[in-house]
């Protein structure tokens, strides 16, 4: 299948990344997932809210989640998707490359990651992996428990009557979620700003495939999806630039290293 050719290609050429460029530090000189904090601050915590909040890949799906609801626009848009499948052909594939994109997509956050420079150390470079994606599973716990809540509250049947689970699309909210933390992380690569742009387009890319795909599946309404990745995108952002503490060293952290006698794990502050 197409899809699952684009998703070996993005994996092997996304682990070449990783192989060349995730040791050494960042631009600061810290390690990528060093500085991870759990006590980012009201300033820093209501900052980073109002940045995710307020970028396009936030308010412009949401707007026209809204906008959609318009007439019949949105029911139009997804029986027209849903009947004549466009882009995949038919709603069973469309169904498999929402899966396929979706995992894609979460293959693609967890190479970036590691493709980060997290120092040279063994030692070191695991902890702040594992401090890094820490961040990460957080956005997407966040993200999935929200998605579930308002799925419970909106009770919102699927265009295919399966069942009420209709709003927001999970699918959506997870990739969306995926797709801005490998682009953070992709800022954070030793690469040329070129090289950044067409893997940030790519990441996005999945994102937006993954959405199609589930209305052409009948699975979602448009703006199910649209909102799907409204919330992915603001959790993830909003998790990433508060917590992870990259260029942020002077915060609150958490320590935890290798010793002797097995692992050290403390707080530390400046003063």
């Amino acid at each position: 299948m197409f899809f699952n050719k684009v998703w070996r290609l993005l994996f092997i050429s996304i682990c070449g990344i990783a192989l060349l460029v995730g040791c050494g530090t960042l631009p600061n000189g810290r390690r990528w997932g060093q500085d991870v904090t759990l006590f980012p601050g009201w300033q820093r915590l209501g900052k980073a809210a109002l940045d995710a909040a307020l970028s396009p890949a936030t308010w412009v799906p949401a707007a026209t989640a809204l906008a959609l609801q318009i007439d019949d626009w949105d029911e139009n848009i997804s029986d027209w998707a849903s009947d004549n499948t466009p882009v995949f052909g038919s709603q069973e594939n469309a169904a498999d490359a929402s899966d396929i994109l979706r995992d894609a997509a979460l293959a693609d956050y967890l190479i970036t990651a590691l493709a980060t420079p997290s120092g040279n150390d063994p030692g070191e470079w695991v902890v702040a992996k594992i401090k890094g994606l820490a961040v990460g599973y957080g956005a997407l716990q966040l993200t999935r428990n929200t998605t579930f809540f308002l799925k419970d509250v909106t009770d919102r049947t699927r265009p295919d009557e399966s069942r009420d689970t209709s709003f927001p699309s999970n699918h959506a909210a997870k990739t969306a979620n995926y797709a801005i933390l490998a682009s953070r992380n992709i800022e954070s690569l030793p690469i040329s700003n070129g090289f950044k742009s067409a893997l940030k387009i790519g990441t996005f890319g999945l994102d937006m495939g993954t959405a199609w795909a589930r209305v052409e599946a009948k699975a979602h309404f448009p703006s199910d999806v649209l909102a799907g990745m409204a919330l992915g995108h603001f959790f993830g952002a909003f998790m990433n630039d508060a917590f992870l503490g990259l260029n942020h060293p002077e915060d609150v952290g958490l320590i935890i290293e290798p010793s002797r006698n097995g692992m050290l794990i403390a707080l530390h502050w400046p003063f």
